[in-house]
């Protein structure tokens, strides 16, 4: 029953799970059980640079959520996959101890090289993993709870909202550049060790986080499936298409858009976390503006409120930005941009939403000619 509700006839979600739970394992068994010299062997670095696109694909997902089925356009989600980032980096520089290149078992080494002479308070609890783990969530939640009161009860809504969530971005971005922030300043968090003991050099642990990334992805997406199918989903899409009608029937418009925004702002901050120890760094970079404009074109390639789309756009845009930033990586941000106007353009649904609707085009099309080939030819007259 459980299942019917959730994924109704959609053949599509069923496939994409498939998919994703077919590659995970593959690569996985292609990496560890096969020799580094095979054809099949998939080397460590590939496995990393997947799980990357993997937690791109999260945070794809979190935004279609808001902007696919709320029609809020979030230009600052950028902002709390970073701060679910620098969350597990905290925890990850905590784990150093005294193997750090100053031998301090408390303060990390940047600290210790700005002559700071005890752990600020906000650091304090980081060196225990479920804490760190709260705090991945907890932080970009509480942030994005306070943003989406205030601007959501004042009622700020399109072009503006998405120009201030810019603004909270770069705002972030401009703080975490100071030293005295106590955030590793312009080189940010890196040279990290172990996680949970195991060392994250090893192709296991690699393959590990790879798995977690997929898992998350997959939990995600399910739980956006749920909630856009529930009677909150329809609500949200009520908002989305005519929110004063909505709010005319009697709605808490803002309770709602709160409640996803806030839920969405979680899952970009989970990506950020899992994101961390796969690159090896966090740094205040993530917080660019462009980064959040760059995931917006993920979901606008892939398909905006299919949420497979936004999966699928992030992981396909990212895999052309490694080709082409390896071969022509000055013309890297002109293809994107031509990327971003062929779509709006042309394949407004994106790929997810266009597809499907040439495949029934082409249907159509052959089975209107079957018809005509079929017809019988109107008898002749006779001869006199």
């Amino acid at each position: 029953m459980i299942m019917k509700r959730l994924f109704g006839s959609d053949a599509m979600a069923l496939w994409f799970l498939a998919c994703l739970l077919v590659v995970t394992v593959l690569v996985g068994v292609l990496n560890l059980a096969t020799p580094a010299d095979s054809a099949l062997h998939v080397p460590t670095y590939l496995v990393a640079l997947l799980g990357k696109y993997l937690c791109y694909a999260i945070l794809a997902l979190s935004i279609d959520l808001v902007w696919g089925y709320v029609g809020i356009l979030s230009l600052g989600h950028g902002a709390f996959f970073a701060l679910g980032g620098y969350a597990m980096g905290m925890y990850l520089m905590r784990q150093i101890g005294p193997r750090g290149v100053y031998g301090d078992p408390v303060l990390p080494d940047f600290m210790v090289f700005l002559n700071w002479k005890e752990l600020p308070w906000y650091w304090l609890g980081f060196d225990n993993f479920l804490f760190a783990m709260v705090m991945v969530a907890l932080v970009p939640g509480i942030l994005a709870f306070v943003f989406g009161y205030l601007a959501f009860r004042s009622r700020v809504t399109g072009v503006y909202l998405s120009i201030i969530t810019q603004a909270m971005t770069y705002a972030l971005l401009l703080a975490f550049f100071r030293n005295d922030m106590g955030f590793g300043g312009n080189n940010g968090l890196t040279d990290f060790k172990d996680l949970l003991g195991f060392n994250l050099q090893t192709d296991g642990m690699r393959v590990a986080l790879f798995a977690a990334s997929a898992l998350a992805l997959a939990l995600c997406y399910l739980l956006c499936l749920w909630i856009t199918r529930s009677r909150f989903g329809k609500v949200l899409i009520a908002v989305r298409d005519a929110e004063s009608r909505t709010r005319f029937m009697g709605y808490r418009v803002e309770g709602y858009k709160l409640a996803a925004f806030t839920l969405s702002a979680v899952m970009a901050g989970v990506a950020g976390a899992l994101y961390v120890p796969q690159v090896g760094i966090i740094n205040p970079g993530e917080f660019a503006p462009q980064n959040s404009i760059e995931a917006v074109v993920w979901v606008a390639v892939g398909g905006r409120g299919t949420l497979v789309g936004a999966a699928v756009g992030a992981i396909v845009v990212n895999f052309g930005k490694t080709v082409f930033t390896g071969v022509l990586p000055e013309l890297w941000l002109f293809a994107l941009g031509g990327l971003f106007v062929f779509v709006t353009l042309l394949m407004p649904k994106g790929i997810v939403g266009t597809v499907p609707q040439l495949l029934d085009m082409m249907r159509s099309r052959k089975a209107q000619n079957a018809g005509e080939t079929a017809k019988p030819e109107a008898p002749r007259p006779a001869a006199e």
